[in-house]
């Protein structure tokens, strides 16, 4: 059984929000690095860029990191950027759902071989089943699920995009 949570106008409303929260909060930077993790958080993330984009002179740089969420220790941890190109910069780290925050966590292990200026958690989907230290800094929608219950977020081409409960 499928729930629709958000529809495309909806998530194009918290994407703005979170947008603005964002540039509220680093109105000073020269840039920021927003570093998708794998295909829907680098989705979320280009969405983000392009509104950021239309609200600010601030330069938003993307960065994918790639991990396998389900052996986050057994495969290497990988930035598509140097890591001397994140020294001294703001980085968002984004991801489209935010579960037990297992993902998140090991997505922070790049960044700990350098000395970012800051970082921060936007997350599209933040649900309550934390077992790992990840508060987002930034939250489209927080959701009270059980455990057994799915979130499946589809980002389709640039200017699309749904949130479901399976």
């Amino acid at each position: 059984m499928f729930m629709k949570i958000l529809d495309s106008k909806q998530i194009q409303q918290k994407i703005n929000r979170i947008a603005i929260q964002i540039l509220e909060s680093n109105f000073a930077e020269k840039e920021i690095i927003l570093a998708g993790i794998n295909n829907n958080g680098m989705g979320f993330a280009k969405l983000l860029q392009k509104k950021l984009q239309s609200r600010s002179e601030i330069e938003i740089t993307l960065c994918q990191i790639r991990l396998n969420p389900a052996k986050p220790i057994a495969d290497e941890i990988l930035l598509d950027m140097e890591e001397k190109q994140l020294n001294k910069k703001v980085i968002i780290i984004v991801d489209d759902v935010a579960n037990t925050g297992r993902t998140i966590f090991y997505a922070f292990k790049p960044f700990l071989a350098i000395l970012p200026k800051k970082v921060e958690l936007a997350v599209l989907i933040d649900r309550k089943h934390k077992s790992f230290p990840v508060k987002p800094d930034y939250v489209g929608l927080a959701l009270a699920t059980t455990e057994k219950e799915n979130i499946e977020v589809s980002i389709k081409p640039i200017k699309s995009a749904e949130v479901q409960l399976v």
